[in-house]
This record gives C-alpha cells, structure tokens and sequence, in this order.
C-alpha cells in the first residue's frame, strides 16, 4: 500500500470544481513538484498505472506502479528526512482551487485505512492551470500549507512540504496531472495503448537527467554496529557510525522496485581487501516494493584493524548485474591527545 488509487482523493466535505469547457491548448511543461534531487535525497516509488486492466504497469512496462496508481510517488529515503522538511513546489503557473489541511502524519499502518476514508489524499492542495489543465498535491505535512483557495502561484513557489498524512506508508509526495478531468502521465503524455516508453514527457527539459526511468533504486545504504530493521531504517533514527570499539559491522542495504528472480548479494571487506562477511539472498518470489539485506560479522577477540572497510551491493538477473552499490566506512584507533 503506497499512497493508494486516489482516484479521487478530496474530502466530500470539499467543494467540487467544475472546470469550464476550453479549447484544446498546448500542455504545459512541469517544474519538479520537490525540492529535492531524485536519484539522491528523494526518490520516484511509482508511476501512473498505464494498464487498463486489473494488472499493473508503469509507462515503460515496468513494476513501478500498481492497479489504479493514477499519480507519481515522490518518496523521502526516511521519516528523519521528512521531519527536516522538504517543500512541495507548485509544478506550473496557476490559481489554487482546493485545498485540505488538518489530516495528521500518520503511517496508515498504524491508523488503519478506516481512519482515512474519504480523505486518502490527506493533506492536499488543487491547482488550476490554463486550458482545463490541473495538478494536485498529496500527503502533504499538516500545518505547512502556504496558500489559500483562490491565491495565485508561480512555477516552483513553495505550497507546503512533503508529508505521512492521508493513505500512505511512508512520506512522499503524491503528484497528479489530470487534463479536463482525466489522469494524464507526465512521462508519457499521449502515449499510444500498450506503447512502452511512447508519449512525451511533460517535464521541463532540464529536469530529464534526474527523471530518467530506472527500474531499480537503492534507498538506504550504509554501516550499523547492530542488525536493522525496515522500522528503523524508515525512522531515520540509526545510531552514529560505528567506531573502532564497534561490538559488531554490519552493512546493510534497502533497495526498491526489484523483481521477480532478482539475487542479492552483500560483500564486505577488510582493509587488506580480505572479505570478512557475505550474505546472498534468495531468488524472489514476486517483485517486491521494498527490500533490505545485511551482512556483517563481531568484533574479532584481536579488534578491529584501523583502515578502510568496504562493502558491495549487487542484483542479478538471468545472471546478469542489473544494480550495483559500493559504499565504506574507515574505522581508525583513538589516538591519545598530547
């Protein structure tokens, strides 16, 4: 569950606009709805469901979608991430026409789906754009709204920030395009049915490089002195690194959108480029929204020897590297002060 259908994801209690019949006109080009950097400190979790049908697909045929997804998922790597505040940026010129606050940032397995009938999209914001062109903004952090209905707003003004609020697991932002009223994908606007890759992106040029599809991602990589979990991961709340007097090293890395027959592997090395700790996982059963892997290994009764600690992430498929992730920490004896 990652933000729900949303096929309409307004409160009743909110008005309804009814947008005025306009001739056809150009489609605009989209800002990035984030201040972040995709790829690096946010992430793209699903797309629009381009399959009719009860099955899902992505635009480019890929697993990053589910069955009735009708928006982009923007997701934080951490509930940490999310707490530091992340702005939500007005995509494109144009006039509030809805907006909801007041929807606590709650993961929905804690609340349960029941708590967020009828207000799935949680907090949110409706901009109204030219030539029946609209994009909404979900999940946003209760009480960061910056805009009332009918203000007007400038591509990339701040409208509020990235939150947990409404039908979701973890914090992202739920980006919608609709043109008169139907759900348009941003990458693959006008794409012939079954088309995989076809359309255009409605995404300002300069954007393309940190858009660029990838059917795998890595979200959380690094070092702990102690096992993880997928709880505390999502936290963002981990321990420092681990020093020299560190009770065990373990790596550890959560990737997303992997696949069915996927193998991970985790390799980590001394400074001598000796391995010390390996891990290789199972082929999956099913693609997965979210996995973790570690591996890891005590503190030797000798310590640990100062110097570089490496560690390698890899996927394979049908035996070929699809995803690869190195990552180290440096582990140095105290030195006594002078």
């Amino acid at each position: 569950m990652t933000g729900g259908g949303h096929r309409l994801c307004m409160a009743a209690a909110v008005a309804v606009l009814v947008v005025p019949a306009a001739l056809a006109g150009e489609a605009p080009i989209f800002a990035l709805p984030v201040a972040c950097e995709p790829g690096r400190n946010c992430f793209i979790q699903n797309y629009v469901d381009a399959d009719p049908t009860s099955s899902a697909r992505d635009f480019q045929c890929g697993t990053l979608s589910y069955d009735g997804h009708n928006g982009t998922d923007f997701r934080l790597p951490t509930m940490a991430a999310q707490r530091a505040g992340v702005e939500v940026l007005a995509a494109a010129a144009g006039r509030i026409v809805r907006r909801r606050d007041g929807i606590a940032d709650m993961s929905v397995r804690d609340s349960g789906a029941a708590a967020v009938k009828g207000t799935e999209c949680g907090n949110a914001v409706v901009i109204e754009h030219s030539a029946g062109w609209q994009t909404q903004y979900c999940h946003m952090a209760r009480g960061s709204l910056r805009v009332e209905v009918g203000d007007r707003v400038e591509a990339r003004q701040a409208i509020g920030q990235i939150g947990l609020s409404g039908l979701t697991e973890y914090p992202h932002l739920h980006f919608i395009v609709r043109y008169r009223g139907e759900i348009a994908d941003p990458f693959a606007y006008e794409a012939p049915p079954h088309s995989c890759g076809g359309g255009r992106m409605l995404w300002e040029p300069a954007s393309a490089p940190l858009l660029a599809y990838r059917p795998r991602w890595v979200l959380n990589a690094g070092f702990a002195a102690a096992s993880v979990t997928m709880a505390t991961l999502e936290a963002g709340e981990s321990e420092p690194p681990p020093g020299i007097e560190a009770p065990a090293l373990v790596a550890y890395v959560r990737g997303i959108g992997l696949k069915i027959g996927d193998v991970q592997s985790i390799v980590v090395s001394n400074p001598s480029g000796q391995v010390i700790a390996r891990h290789e996982a199972s082929p999956l059963e099913r693609n997965q929204a979210q996995t973790l892997i570690f591996a890891g290994l005590r503190k030797p009764p000798a310590g640990w020897a100062s110097g570089t600690y490496r560690a390698r992430y890899a996927v394979l498929n049908d035996k070929n590297e699809v995803l690869e992730r190195s990552f180290d920490i440096e582990l140095q004896q105290n030195r006594p002060h002078p």
